[in-house]
């Protein structure tokens, strides 16, 4: 998988950020269990763990399930109308498959 270079320079500091957090939560619980310092090295990892997410789901390059299927619909649609003004409907269909395919050399 071809991962952008920013992509992964998040990861790294995020997995930076976790470490460091697990250390500091351990660190500054033991000493002294001043709560302030747990609860804001905790948020900060926390924050982290959304920043990752985020990213990760930004940069994704695969379409949601739902946008396929409405999609596929318009396209359904268009085909049916082009049928209904007279176009071959196998002809067509033939020339949307190979579109098709198309994209998916291409991508």
């Amino acid at each position: 998988m071809n991962v952008p270079t920013s992509l992964r320079v998040i990861r790294w500091l995020c997995a930076v950020v976790f470490v460091c957090g697990i250390a500091g939560i351990i660190v500054s619980s033991i000493n002294g269990n001043n709560e302030g310092w747990v609860v804001t090295i905790g948020l900060t990892t926390t924050l982290a763990a959304i920043i990752l997410i985020i990213a990760s789901t930004v940069a994704s390059r695969q379409r949601i399930g739902a946008f396929n299927e409405v999609a596929a619909e318009k396209l359904e649609a268009l085909i049916e109308t082009e049928v209904g003004r007279g176009a071959n409907e196998e002809s067509l269909r033939n020339i949307v498959r190979r579109a098709v395919e198309l994209g998916r050399q291409s991508s």
